[in-house]
């Protein structure tokens, strides 16, 4: 729950003020700094804007209250704005700080946003109106009351789960999170028959075509990182897609086979390494991907060319040699020197891979390790 006594600080003239004269200050100083009034929420603040400037740029702009778990939790606006629903209504279930409805408003004449935490609620509600956002209407209550009495039917309805049990434990199963998507399907399905799920970067995607076998899966990942996977249970599917957001992505049929791997690592002819994207592995769609451009024995693993491949959906990086593992001679070559390790498919960790070379963490040789078959092999990179 919101801290209720922290949102009329927020919209109280002298405390925004102090926000705005103190976003150039560490918020820890802020603190501790008595002439700043209501301190310790004008340091908060500071704290959170300060890194929306990159993840909800919108909102730093706007000078947006931002309570720190709602925060955290909250879908980046280059993620929200990626899915691609639209129409006419749309209903959120679970509103938040509100970053998916702010771009669902954008794409919808109409948007109800349904937040539980009165609190948070009236956050949501401050915050559209900073954002100058007039068609989104903020209900304070549940998913499950609001749609058992609701009559209006929606273009889509969006939900994004809360993911943490009562003691704060985190949960995979939907089942399991709040509000429960599964049990409610009798409702949507009343309501709209289209439901945008956006997941935890942890969700399984064969899980998503068990649970709804004809929808469309997008495993969105930002800067590298996985950050969510979208299920879109409008009866489009089956298709997966693997985006990288500013980058590119990659869709296919569930199931389709991948070209097989060659019979031979031709570890002496390969010139080139290819870590594919993060959402190309969620998606397990790497090898699919790289068919044509590189060898991959493993969604999950690297690719390696001869020729430096062209529009591939990661990072190519050129190999000096590719050896056998035998950390034994590699100890001899790599004792007391930093070395940076890039791990696909291999049987151990890179603490004991360290300790293993007598090596220390660092950037002074690179360092990548795969199995491939029964082989452990070492590629040296330039």
């Amino acid at each position: 729950m919101t801290d209720p006594g922290t949102y009329p600080l927020l919209t109280d003239p002298d405390v925004m003020r102090a926000v705005e004269e103190n976003l150039g200050r560490e918020p820890a100083e802020i603190a501790l700094d008595r002439r700043v009034p209501h301190a310790a929420v004008v340091a908060t603040q500071v704290k959170y804007l300060r890194r929306a400037r990159t993840k909800l740029p919108a909102y730093y702009a706007a000078r947006c209250i931002l309570p720190p778990r709602a925060f955290e939790q909250a879908s980046s606006e280059a993620a929200a704005a990626r899915k691609s629903c639209a129409g006419q209504r749309a209903l959120d279930l679970t509103c938040g700080l509100g970053v998916d409805s702010l771009y669902l408003a954008r794409r919808f004449r109409r948007v109800v946003a349904l937040e539980r935490d009165p609190a948070l609620a009236q956050i949501a509600a401050e915050n559209f109106r900073r954002l100058d956002v007039g068609n989104v209407e903020v209900v304070c209550t549940d998913a499950e009351s609001y749609l058992a009495a609701a009559g209006e039917r929606f273009d889509w309805i969006f939900a994004d789960p809360d993911r943490r049990d009562a003691v704060g434990r985190k949960q995979l199963r939907l089942e399991a999170c709040s509000p429960d998507v599964l049990a409610l399907g009798p409702a949507l399905e009343r309501l709209s028959g289209r439901l945008c799920l956006k997941n935890s970067p942890l969700f399984d995607v064969d899980e998503a075509f068990r649970l709804f076998p004809r929808c469309r899966v997008e495993a969105v990942s930002l800067g590298g990182e996985c950050k969510e996977v979208v299920i879109y249970a409008d009866g489009s599917g089956p298709r997966i897609t693997a985006v990288a957001l500013g980058l590119g992505e990659v869709s296919a049929i569930p199931g389709t086979p991948a070209p097989p791997p060659p019979e031979r690592f031709a570890a002496e002819e390969y010139r080139y390494l290819i870590v594919p994207n993060v959402a190309l592995r969620k998606a397990r769609l790497s090898r699919r991907h790289l068919a044509g451009r590189a060898d991959a024995w493993s969604d999950n693993g690297f690719g390696f060319a001869r020729e430096r491949p062209s529009g591939v959906l990661g990072r190519v990086l050129e190999i000096a040699r590719i050896d056998p593992w035998r950390p034994k001679l590699l100890r001899r070559e790599l004792r007391g020197r930093g070395v940076e390790t890039l791990l696909r498919d291999f049987p151990f960790p890179a603490a004991r891979i360290l300790r293993e070379l007598g090596a220390h963490e660092g950037g002074e040789v690179r360092l990548a390790l795969t199995k491939i078959g029964n082989d452990c092999w070492a590629i040296r990179l330039k």
